[in-house]
């Protein structure tokens, strides 16, 4: 499933209109990120949690020439689901 799939479902669930379903999913989405930049978690009870997790820097490997190169630190968005989230798809 897409975007636009998820925007036509939930329009469909909800009886809102399309263009209103959109701005809701893109509010969310922001608001998710927009959170996670500010350094705090995002917690949907039932559903699962949105957290950063930081990566140290490491000493990488260049697959063609074997080389070896240095991998900076980042940051990475990572998602963890709930255990009714889990227990649904089983």
């Amino acid at each position: 499933m897409n975007k636009t799939e998820l925007i036509g479902a939930l329009a469909a669930k909800t009886g809102m209109t399309r263009k209103d379903s959109e701005k809701a999913l893109t509010a969310i989405l922001g608001t998710i990120v927009t959170t996670l930049q500010n350094g705090e978690n995002v917690q949907i009870v039932g559903f699962g949690n949105f957290e950063v997790r930081e990566r140290a820097a490491r000493i990488g490997h260049n697959p063609q020439t074997h080389e070896e190169i240095q991998i900076a630190a980042s940051k990475a968005p990572v998602f963890r689901a709930g255990k009714s989230f889990k227990d649904a798809i089983k």
